[in-house]
């Protein structure tokens, strides 16, 4: 059972670095990664967000998160707005060169998707789909947890 155990995290792990390969690959023509999508998605949704709160929701330290979206900002996708006269605090937006992009971003998923799902039916699609929230889900619940004790992984 230990091996299997250890199999299925390996697959998972080899799974997503070659997803994130092909991913930057793909956006490697906008000068973005795949660290940087998430980001992207997120302020297309919450516009106007801060710092701290794209950080939680992405669920990266503030220190990366601050690294991203000044090359965001460098790369004319993401421009800052100051809250009330504290220079600190700023609100995030995605500019129209942004707004621009994703669809195609969007479209280049789909198609990597199609491409490495080709094999499973329907059903198995919806399975799979079912069972990785699962995880997720659990994955989320056992960080939060462990945030709140003080503990880290």
């Amino acid at each position: 059972m230990e091996i299997e155990n250890m199999h299925f995290i390996m697959l998972n792990n080899k799974i997503f670095r070659n997803n994130q390969i092909q991913m930057d690959k793909r956006l490697k023509e906008f000068d973005l990664s795949s660290g940087s999508m998430p980001y992207l998605f997120i302020l297309e949704r919450s516009e106007g967000v801060s710092l701290h709160e794209l950080s939680r929701k992405i669920g990266n330290d503030k220190a990366m998160t601050t690294r991203t979206i000044k090359r965001l900002i460098e790369l004319e996708y993401v421009y800052k707005v100051g809250k009330d006269g504290d220079c600190r605090a700023y609100q995030l937006y995605l500019t129209e060169k942004a707004k621009t992009i994703l669809p195609q971003i969007r479209g280049g998923i789909q198609e990597m998707l199609d491409l490495i799902t080709v094999d499973l039916s329907q059903e198995e699609k919806e399975i799979t789909l079912s069972a990785m929230r699962k995880i997720f889900i659990r994955t989320q619940q056992q960080r939060a947890e462990e945030e709140i004790n003080g503990k880290n992984i």
